[in-house]
């Protein structure tokens, strides 16, 4: 055989990072139960136990999103490969699809849309607002778009968008809507089946308090008609759900290796939201929030979204006048070892994105965030 060539070979030290507070847009830091979840042995992903465990993460995924829809599974992958599920299994070539854009990720929707083949119509708002009924009612008679897309808390502004009348317009005008949950599932009040919502996915980092990696998708009855009568297969294998539900759905059929470890850590997350009960725990993010908005009104520093839309579990905090956003971001990582973000597109520099989701939701880390800011500005 030929010589080994050792180029690339190379000695690295154990694994050790630092114990960072992440109170960014998002990984939060992982419950301490996920994390135990995470190293337990490994099994196989068609052994009885998993299957078993499978079924309990669909249960508590349906409480946590508050729906009965069949079709709740965890995508092997993070939030935004269970987005593109979203859009590669319920967009065929020539639809016209509607997206509202109010931040990063309705433009991100945007851009999926179009690679399968969508005909995409928008309709946008200022970074930090919301879009009224009325204004998604014209732009849906006047477009008459197959698929609606609309972030319900768009991580990039700190905006949660108002959900009362969508899902009865689009149901009246044979349209789905697909709602975009990263930033808010486990964290604020959603009522998928209430709401009329067709299709909606989330990821596992944020309010849950799981690591990236696993990302729950549901598909309400309209959304699986629609994946049904398609005319062509689905343009991405291994997101194509006429397969992988068949995995997640009675027949266990064998379709990719789930993440084992991940489904463990996901389902110990879910586990703790009925622990605690949706109630209390959007309380608990609620009065964490609010604790955090009235601590930077008695330093000096300002939300962007009004009171009325905004997220208690991500805020977009102002940035004053001939302060270097950055350099308080690294002055706060360096510090005090408390990671924040900025502004993403348009808000670039000019906000603060602070999140206080799941296990980070807790006064305490609130306190020590306002104090270290105050310095560090």
């Amino acid at each position: 055989m030929p010589a080994v060539k050792n180029t690339h070979r190379t000695t690295v030290a154990q694994l050790d990072v630092p114990p960072r507070l992440l109170l960014g847009p998002g990984p939060s830091n992982a419950h301490p139960r996920v994390l135990q979840a995470l190293g337990m042995r490994q099994i196989g992903h068609l052994d009885p136990k998993f299957i078993e465990l499978m079924s309990e993460t669909q249960e508590l995924l349906r409480y946590a999103w508050q729906t009965s829809n069949q079709l709740t599974i965890p995508v092997s992958g993070t939030g935004s490969a269970a987005m593109e599920a979203c859009f590669a299994n319920l967009i065929e070539p020539g639809d016209v699809v509607l997206i509202g854009i109010n931040g990063y990720f309705g433009l991100r929707m945007v851009d999926m849309a179009e690679r399968y083949g969508a005909e995409v119509k928008t309709i946008t708002k200022k970074w930090g607002e919301v879009f009224e009924l009325n204004e998604l009612t014209k732009a849906v008679s006047t477009h008459k778009p197959r698929l609606v897309g609309l972030v319900h808390a768009e991580t990039s502004s700190g905006a949660c968008m108002p959900m009362e009348g969508i899902g009865d317009l689009c149901q009246q005008n044979d349209c789905l809507l697909v709602l975009d949950t990263v930033t808010s599932l486990g964290g604020l009040p959603v009522f998928l089946d209430e709401w009329g919502v067709d299709a909606a996915y989330s990821g596992s980092q944020k309010c849950l308090s799981c690591p990236p990696g696993i990302a729950p998708l549901t598909f309400g009855p309209r959304a699986v008609e629609k994946l049904n009568n398609r005319q062509k297969k689905v343009a991405n294998w291994y997101l194509d759900l006429t397969m992988v539900g068949k995995y997640w759905g009675s027949e266990r059929t064998y379709h990719h290796t789930a993440p084992i470890n991940m489904n463990y850590g996901l389902r110990e997350a879910l586990r703790l939201v009925a622990e605690e009960g949706l109630e209390q725990r959007w309380q608990r993010h609620h009065d964490n929030a609010e604790y955090f908005w009235n601590g930077l009104k008695e330093i000096g520093l300002e939300c962007h979204v009004e009171a009325a839309h905004r997220l208690p579990s991500l805020t977009t905090v102002r940035v004053p006048e001939g302060v270097d956003a950055k350099a308080v971001q690294v002055e706060l990582l360096q510090k005090y070892n408390i990671e924040i973000a900025g502004g993403l597109g348009e808000l670039a520099g000019k906000v603060w994105r602070v999140g206080l989701m799941g296990f980070n939701s807790r006064r305490e880390n609130v306190t020590l965030l306002l104090n270290a800011l105050r310095k560090a500005i």
